[in-house]
């Protein structure tokens, strides 16, 4: 089976191939190309999870704005069900 894109990672899989990838470069036992590459797959990997865990965020919060014009997150579960 052909290995998955990184975008098409899930979050659990995009982070354990990036704590993979962070314990072969610490144990410094990679080829220099090799480690620049690992390093640049690791960067991709840490904003695709990054992104998942916003994403995550975003959908367990309500964004409302108050009569002073400021902006507070409200988690789903405190928020009242007439929204």
């Amino acid at each position: 089976m052909p290995e998955k894109k990184i975008s098409d990672l899930s979050f659990e899989e995009a982070l354990t191939k990036l704590e993979n990838l962070v314990r072969e470069l610490e144990a410094g036992k990679i080829k220099l190309d090799d480690a620049v590459s690992s390093y640049e797959q690791a960067v991709a990997l840490k904003k695709l999870c990054e992104k998942k865990l916003n994403d995550a965020k975003l959908k367990i919060e309500k964004i409302e704005t108050k009569k002073n014009g400021s902006s507070v997150l409200t988690p789903l579960d405190k928020m009242d069900n007439n929204d």
